[in-house]
């Protein structure tokens, strides 16, 4: 079983520019944050977050033999609980719930490209590693997973980014 660390360090790095860059964003323009903007911002540091946990997750656990189908199982189970809890800890507010509800009305594109192209395929990888489907590609439907997840901080980023750029022109 070879472990790429390297790929999953750098992936954790990549994700923790993004998680900087959503603290840079609300701390140099707290005052002036919008609901929406804040909630995009938490989204954007809390999947950063995310990304940088999945990504160690499996250095950390072959650092104590675990290799294999358990390593893959264990990564796999413990980022898909993650995932989960965020996003129904996130919803646990009506007014976020109410938000994400406004948002997708007004852009339906949005939130099918996140759910459907994103978040689907970042599940599903993890899942077909619990179930044990494809025992060799367990790797690289890990690996997946990850980049889904980092995909969708960077979409999450550039909506950010595009709502600021509209306002300003």
């Amino acid at each position: 079983m070879a472990l790429d660390v390297g790929l999953f360090v750098t992936i954790a790095e990549i994700a923790g520019i993004f998680v900087g860059f959503g603290a840079l964003i609300s701390v140099t323009r707290r005052a002036e944050i919008e609901t929406s903007k804040l909630w995009r911002i938490r989204g954007l540091v809390t999947m950063g977050l995310g990304v940088i946990v999945a990504s160690l997750i499996p250095i950390g656990l072959h650092r104590y033999g675990i290799t294999g189908h358990e390593l893959w199982f264990t990564c796999s189970l413990i980022y898909l609980l993650l995932n989960w809890f965020v996003s129904i800890w996130s919803l646990r507010k009506p007014e976020v719930r109410k938000l994400v509800i406004t948002e997708a009305r007004a852009n339906p594109f949005a939130g099918v490209f996140f759910w459907l192209l994103l978040e689907v395929p970042l599940q599903v990888p993890l899942f077909l590693i619990l179930f044990g489907v494809y025992p060799n590609l367990e790797p690289a439907l890990y690996t997946t997973a990850v980049f889904f997840a980092l995909f969708e901080a960077a979409f999450v980023l550039t909506q950010l980014v595009y709502a600021k750029l509209r306002k300003e022109l």
